[in-house]
């Protein structure tokens, strides 16, 4: 099992250096513009394989930038190639969007275009090399430079430089290959609910609100209407500070959310945690705005690689049905969910929020999918806030989950992410 780990490392950097990578910047921003444009076709159609991008624009990115080197040059490639797929498959989900167009201070480095030493880094730039120290504290002990960089069992593999607030910043990507944990005796699963209302609501009862993030973001496009109508250089500068502001807030709290999920699974001896599938979900979400919908995308990112040391898997299940099916008895019908946040089953008169009802739902439905856990060794369940309830209805009480789910109880630090 492979892990994958970014540690952002703040670079001490001469004035020659600094301007040396500007200039990297610079030509690194025009290759991946440039490929951008040459990925549309006459016909229209966008191309977003990688290789047929490189076939297609390498010899002309090499003639019209400066002193970018040929690994430099495939990055830049690589990081259009990415970021056209992001729209392409937005485009699939029905959502209009244009191609990208990269305006950010940032380069894309491997070991080729780049050598990570313990206390400094050799960069790659269009003036050729330059070396910048990293900026660490004293003791590095307990911080995750030290547990993955510093440490024998990761490799750093490639970074990503950015310019930001005055100064760069090097993330570091650092891999390492450890052995697949023992699979669950008695697996269960962790089923997710996301929304508007409710950012995300799990099986076991446990709710993330929407409220904050929502508000944020509704105070963030007032002042930017204020700025936008203003018109003036300065106020499109604000604005474009303003929104990097609130990406990285919004980032920091799916990170802090993404997190507490990944904890809610470990403890309740979860295997696997549901998601309801991501494509097409604003048109299954009136009140969605594109910003939620990079906000799910970006939360099932962040539980995905989170999940990895701990053995547990991640998945996506058709959504059909789970806001209108009571997790009860299983009647389906629209007028179940009496308002946004009520559920009262027509049939069996089961209530409960609404929210919660599907989050057991979307888990109920990779449990009866499978019916075995990878394994084959036992059905897999779904975690309750109270049990865990299998395929035939049969609901075990939280006390013997507890003695059986053993191993997945242990208490881990998710303090770095």
């Amino acid at each position: 099992m492979e892990i994958r780990r970014t540690v952002p490392v703040k670079l001490d950097v001469s004035d020659s250096a600094a301007e040396s990578l500007f200039a990297t910047f610079a030509e690194f921003r025009f290759a991946a513009n440039l490929v951008v444009q040459r990925a549309r076709n006459d016909d229209g159609y966008v191309e977003t394989s990688k290789q047929r991008l490189h076939e297609r624009t390498y010899a002309e990115v090499r003639d019209r930038t400066d002193g970018l080197t040929a690994n430099l040059v495939q990055a830049a490639r690589s990081r259009a190639a990415d970021a056209i797929k992001g729209v392409v498959a937005r485009w699939s989900d029905g959502e209009y969007a244009e191609l990208p167009t990269f305006t950010a201070d940032f380069a894309e480095y491997d070991k080729r275009s780049a050598t990570f030493h313990d206390d400094r880094v050799s960069l790659s730039t269009v003036d050729g090399r330059v070396e910048a120290e990293y900026v660490l504290p004293p003791e590095t002990d307990g911080t995750p430079f030290a547990e993955y960089v510093e440490n024998d069992a990761f490799d750093v593999a490639g970074a990503t430089l950015h310019h930001r607030d005055g100064a760069f910043y090097l993330h570091l990507r650092a891999k390492a290959e450890m052995d697949d944990p023992e699979p669950a005796e008695h697996p269960s699963v962790l089923g997710v609910d996301l929304g508007i209302e409710n950012l995300a609501v799990t099986s076991t009862g446990r709710f993330w609100s929407g409220g904050l993030i929502n508000h944020r973001r509704d105070a963030y496009e007032r002042v930017r209407g204020g700025l936008q109508q203003t018109g003036t250089e300065s106020a499109h500068r604000t604005m474009q500070s303003i929104g990097d502001r609130e990406s990285r807030w919004a980032d920091d709290l799916l990170h802090n959310v993404s997190k507490e999920l990944v904890q809610e699974a470990v403890e309740h001896g979860c295997s696997t945690i549901v998601f309801e599938r991501l494509n097409g979900i604003r048109s299954r979400m009136p009140k969605a705005k594109k910003f939620h919908t990079w906000a799910f995308h970006r939360l099932f990112e962040y539980v995905s690689y989170k999940t990895e040391p701990f053995g547990i898997d991640t998945v996506q299940v058709n959504p059909a049905y789970t806001s209108q099916r009571c997790s009860m008895c299983g009647h389906t019908a629209r007028n179940n969910r009496t308002s946004q946040a009520d559920f009262s089953c027509a049939k069996c008169g089961y209530t409960l929020h609404a929210d919660y009802n599907a989050a057991k739902n979307v888990g109920l439905k990779h449990v009866r999918a499978g019916q075995k856990s990878r394994s084959g060794r036992a059905n897999r369940q779904l975690a309750l806030k109270s049990g865990t309830l299998n395929t035939s209805g049969e609901f075990t009480p939280a006390d013997t989950v507890s003695a059986r789910a053993g191993v997945h109880r242990q208490a881990h630090d998710f303090s770095h992410g």
